[in-house]
């Protein structure tokens, strides 16, 4: 459940899609017909244009956190994961209305959106957490590049057209040599996006787990595995090999030789809410079309 009223919600939107622009006016009006103050992420106004908001308050992530009870997102997980980014600090709730393809955080459809955000006001909604990874990339012992990411942490090949290699070490004790197109690490939440396609494994979210999963290795014997939320990964370059670091798909920081990347659970985590009747399994039956009807003998 929310834990207190919701009296300010701020809006998010994918940025340049008109389809986006018009559901947000839509419940921006709406939400200010029920006494809520309607905040608009700046970028999302700014992609809409000067007029698209006109009496509504812009704001920058950081006035959101300050201020809001609530952060409704309009698109696909790629903006869901941006704002999740963005707001993990200050711990905002996060709802998603989907108008991407997938929509694996974002669990509300469009046609539900208005009689969803009535039951969010009225406080019929679950609350989920999901844990962040905190990585950096360390460079002749200093600390060069340092974030966290909700879905994956990537190294890999960047724009070279061969493999790389790289060491691979949980809690300090020696794994591997991998010699591979890279490799994901994943939170439960991202376990379905970049590591789903490598045949990494599906984590369900109150797994306290984070999934290892090599990317096009050399050899088969190389397979996915998951390790405890509380463990370290470093991932350290073998010359002459360089790399390319990816967090979420969205921020990214080219690795030379010698460089280890350094990836565990975050202090921060991201609170998604869910409308009533939300399952999960039943997510992934409609997103990944597994059989729908149930059969008895």
């Amino acid at each position: 459940m929310p834990a207190k009223q919701i009296r300010t919600a701020a809006l998010i939107g994918k940025y340049r899609s008109p389809e986006v622009a018009e559901s947000l006016r839509v419940l921006s009006a709406f939400l200010r017909q029920r006494g809520v103050r309607v905040l608009i992420e700046e970028g999302t106004a700014a992609s809409v244009g000067p007029d698209g908001f006109d009496g509504y308050e812009v704001a920058s992530y950081e006035a959101i956190g300050e201020s809001a009870d609530v952060a409704v997102v309009l698109g696909g997980d790629g903006t869901m994961l941006h704002s999740a980014r963005r707001l993990a600090e200050s711990e905002v709730p996060l709802v998603g209305v989907n108008q991407g393809r997938l929509g694996f955080m974002t669990d509300i459809a469009l046609d539900e959106m208005l009689p969803s955000v009535e039951e969010l006001l009225a406080g019929r909604f679950t609350s989920e957490q999901r844990f962040l990874l905190e990585a950096e990339v360390v460079r002749d012992g200093a600390r060069v590049f340092h974030t966290i990411a909700l879905n994956d942490v990537v190294l890999n090949k960047g724009d070279l057209g061969r493999m790389i290699e790289m060491t691979v070490e949980v809690d300090g004790e020696f794994l591997y040599v991998l010699r591979a197109d890279g490799m994901i690490v994943a939170t439960p939440t991202g376990s379905t996006a970049y590591a789903l396609s490598a045949n990494g494994p599906i984590l369900q979210p109150a797994i306290a787990g984070i999934a290892v999963v090599p990317l096009c290795p050399h050899a088969l014997s190389y397979r996915p595995i998951t390790i405890s939320d509380e463990s370290h990964v470093d991932l350290s370059l073998i010359a002459p090999h360089d790399g390319r670091v990816h967090f979420d798909g969205q921020a990214r920081f080219d690795a030379r030789a010698g460089d280890r990347v350094r990836i565990g659970r975050s202090r921060h985590s991201v609170t998604l809410l869910h409308p009533p009747g939300y399952s999960y399994f039943a997510m992934l039956r409609e997103k990944l079309h597994w059989s729908a009807v149930a059969k008895h003998p």
